[in-house]
């Protein structure tokens, strides 16, 4: 039976789908990003060009897009805006949340974990997650790469879409076949919306393209759009597009490196330091030390070592 489970971290809260003894889908919510589906008050920034993107500042100074405009509403009032796609990682323009104009009530959503209906990860006894082939998905998600029986994925985010191209030593037809069920599996573990590409090995056969068209619906929940497999091996789904993917979120390298060393450190005892790239260690928050420091019970100290790697962050004991 698969459950939910959560686990409220230091910078985000990471929430996965267990079926068995393996992660089947994960969520990461980042602390401080507006989920989509909340409603927050703002003030028209700009009213954009031709009724289109029109951006919306809210009360803590976060900008929105509003690729529909915000008809009827002059530059400099107030409104409230629905969030469709929380903010990504990063300072590209691009990756400014979206929202729309709305009469609903300003609210924020319920935690992760009430959205879900999750449990909590359990304190001592182990680490549940770990279990569970997270520290392997995280490798993934770092890497882009994942490997299966007779080949690999490499999964390539880009503004428009995510392209995964399925490679291997086994026959087309097979090597499609194990390629396509991967990828959807990958899509879903994760947690990649918005337009993604699988390029596979060219099978002619028909009745081969549509096995793999029926692997994606096997693994993928709806809703989800697709086209079939075409003769070139290529195939093109859509899926409803909330916020970052977990491929997504390990392109801001520093911060991702950063909470993944809190995750790590947040399971000491005591007095530690913390020893990472000097990038890593500038995106750790003064706050997230403190709360680091309750959570082990001792004070925390940061070290910064160029000669280390982005993962190659660590715990020591204090100097």
């Amino acid at each position: 039976m698969a459950e939910w489970i959560i686990e409220v971290g230091i910078g985000e809260t990471r929430a996965v789908l267990v079926e068995g003894a393996d992660i089947v889908e994960a969520l990461v919510e980042l602390e401080g990003v507006v989920p989509a589906g909340s409603v927050v008050r703002a003030r028209l920034a700009s009213i954009g060009m031709g009724g289109r993107n029109a951006v919306a500042r809210d009360e803590s100074g976060q900008e929105f897009l509003l690729p529909v405009g915000a008809p009827g509403v002059s530059e400099g009032a107030a409104l409230a805006i629905e969030v469709t796609r929380s903010a990504f990682p990063g300072s590209e323009p691009w990756k400014r949340p979206l929202a729309r104009v709305t009469a609903m009530a300003p609210a924020i959503l319920p935690s992760l974990a009430k959205r879900l209906g999750a449990r909590l990860a359990a304190i001592g006894g182990g680490d549940e997650l770990a279990q569970a082939g997270w520290l392997d998905l995280i490798e993934e998600t770092r890497s882009g790469t994942v490997n299966f029986g007779g080949g690999a994925l490499r999964i390539s985010p880009t503004p428009a879409m995510t392209l995964i191209d399925v490679d291997g030593s086994l026959p087309p037809e097979e090597l499609a076949l194990r390629g396509v069920k991967a990828a959807a599996q990958a899509i879903r573990r994760m947690a990649i919306s918005g337009s993604i590409g699988i390029d596979l090995p060219t099978v002619r056969s028909k009745a081969a393209r549509a096995a793999q068209d029926a692997a994606i619906d096997a693994v993928l929940p709806r809703p989800f759009e697709r086209t079939g497999v075409n003769g070139f091996g290529f195939v093109q789904i859509v899926r409803p597009r909330r916020g970052p993917s977990l491929v997504e979120l390990a392109q801001d390298r520093a911060g991702f490196e950063a909470r993944a060393l809190m995750r790590v450190a947040g399971r000491a005892v005591g007095a530690i330091g913390l020893v990472a790239h000097p990038a890593v260690i500038a995106a750790i928050r003064p706050e997230w030390i403190e709360r680091l420091s309750r959570a082990v019970g001792g004070s925390v100290s940061l070290r910064g070592d160029a000669a280390l790697g982005m993962a190659g962050g660590h715990v020591e004991p204090p100097a």
